[in-house]
């Protein structure tokens, strides 16, 4: 049986082929002319001009191939490994029939610019993240692959494809050593914007109504920060001022509110303080809330005095022991009650304790926008790093769970008291001029597991207080779902007050 040849690639043909199974080429001649009468000199020169031209063509790829090693030489990149033979060129290396390269020829000098062109552009990469795999433009069955080693050795700039100057083959994107994707800075912004977006000022006299209709005007700006807001504020024909305090509406004062109207009503408190015999408990009582301007949350508080960091700021020294231990002894209270609700606050600092003086100078704790819900349903949370956003709230007062992004428990409001008395108290603390989050967290866990070395360092050359000894022995030592001894920890405190002639009870002495 006759055969012929493909032109382009030299495929043996069988009779009745319009294509070449091989490279896809299109055959100029019709299928009745495969028959016996064939010319057996015409097919055999068609034999020699098929495998001319092959053998032309192999020996372009092989210069462009070179030529490409030594392009990827100059850029510094190891030799890519040797292309794996093909059927065809295997069955080149077996032909015996010795090739005479002709003179230079136009229609052969055509061939070799086309097939130059092909093994210069066919080399595209999909780089379709779903699949990740790399195809051949041309029509032909084979396909080119990529290992990631070769992607590795042979990088290059998937731009050049479409602007024509090609330069080797594209980096597959889906390759673990390709090109690093670069995240977009303002998408990793966007997820902390919920939790700390900027508040505009509002205009002094404006109203705001809450969600049961009363209104409330703007007095005056008692503080700033980045996301929220403190306005004194008054109801229409009434001298009671009250606090407004306004953030963002999807930012963390939502958290506040949340932890408000589910673990601080009122009848709560109320009988809280019947159950434990108790004259006052220093949670504050929202008067109201709403949304403002459809972008700002609100929150109302009677007035709670001022803060304890300004106090301290005004006085510009320590506080005494006894002081120290008066309020120790009132927040253990409060942390009592909202841990049994199961809350903790997650951000004990000076800022967030107001003092309203008077008789008897109540002391308040605010600022439940890190309030964590430890126990849902009765069942602690369990410890996980990096289950939330690392090193949130007060950075020198924050427990080690915090820095560690672990949910916040019970220890963690205790040992953050036990930093804040200390501070309060000595005006230092090991890590208090460290700004970077890390470095704090390693000195936190350093003396939280020698707390020996944590006083020495605080106190210097004075006597340890003993009540502080003992008070953070105890809470450092807790484990992460322990409940605290909160009646023995507060009874260290209040003996130590009172051979220093003081009470809980007796007013502050600021």
């Amino acid at each position: 049986m006759p055969f012929q040849f493909c032109p382009q690639c030299g495929t043996k043909l069988q009779p009745g082929y319009r294509f070449c199974p091989s490279c896809g080429e299109k055959l100029s001649w019709a299928a009745e002319d495969f028959g016996p009468g064939s010319s057996t000199a015409s097919t055999k020169a068609e034999v020699e001009t098929a495998i001319t031209k092959t053998n032309l063509a192999a020996r372009s790829c092989k210069l462009t191939e070179n030529k490409v090693q030594e392009d990827i030489a100059s850029m510094n990149v190891s030799p890519r490994p040797p292309l794996r033979k093909t059927r065809k060129s295997l069955r080149l290396d077996k032909d015996p029939t010795p090739l005479v390269l002709p003179s230079a020829h136009p229609a052969i000098v055509e061939e070799t610019g086309t097939m130059k062109a092909k093994v210069e552009f066919e080399p595209t990469i999909d780089v379709s993240p779903s699949r990740g795999k790399c195809t051949r433009s041309g029509k032909g069955k084979a396909k080119m692959s990529s290992p990631p080693k070769r992607q590795a050795e042979e990088p290059q700039n998937l731009c050049d494809k479409g602007s024509g100057a090609t330069q080797g083959p594209a980096v597959d994107a889906a390759s673990p050593v390709s090109s690093p994707v670069i995240k977009s800075p303002l998408k990793a912004r966007s997820k902390r914007a919920k939790h700390a977006v900027a508040v505009e000022l509002l205009q002094e006299c404006e109203e705001v109504t809450d969600m049961t209709g009363k209104k409330w005007k703007l007095q005056r700006l008692l503080s700033q920060s980045p996301t929220e807001l403190l306005y004194e504020v008054l109801r229409p024909n009434s001298k009671e001022s009250h606090i407004l305090k306004l953030g963002a509406k999807e930012g963390k004062i939502f958290n506040e509110q949340n932890f408000l109207q589910r673990a601080a009503k009122p009848a709560a408190v109320d009988k809280w303080l019947k159950q434990n015999k108790m004259d006052f408990l220093g949670i504050p009582s929202c008067a109201g809330f709403g949304l403002h301007a459809d972008s700002y949350r609100f929150l109302i508080f009677p007035d709670m005095g001022r803060s304890l960091h300004s106090v301290i700021e005004k006085e510009n020294k320590p506080l005494s022991e006894s002081v120290v231990l008066q309020l120790a002894c009132r927040i253990l209270d409060v942390l009592r009650f909202i841990h049994s609700n199961e809350y903790v606050h997650a951000d004990i600092n000076a800022e967030n304790i107001y003092i309203k003086p008077g008789q008897d100078a109540q002391v308040y704790l605010v600022g439940y926008c890190h309030a964590f819900r430890y126990c849902p349903g009765g069942k602690h949370v369990e410890y996980r790093e990096a289950s939330r956003t690392p090193h949130e709230g007060a950075l020198p007062f924050i427990s080690v769970d915090a820095h560690k992004g672990a949910g916040p428990s019970r220890r963690s409001d205790l040992q953050s008291l036990g930093y804040c008395m200390l501070h309060w108290h000595m005006g230092t603390l090991p890590w208090i001029e460290l700004a970077q989050p890390e470095q704090v967290a390693v000195q936190k866990q350093r003396y939280r597991q020698d707390v020996d070395a944590l006083l020495r360092h605080c106190f210097g050359k004075k006597r340890v207080s003993s009540a502080f000894h003992t008070y953070l022995k105890s809470v450092m030592a807790l484990e992460y779902s322990e409940e605290p001894n909160y009646s023995s920890l507060k009874n260290g405190l209040s003996a130590a007050l009172h051979q220093l002639g003081g009470s809980v009870e007796s007013p502050l002495s600021l």
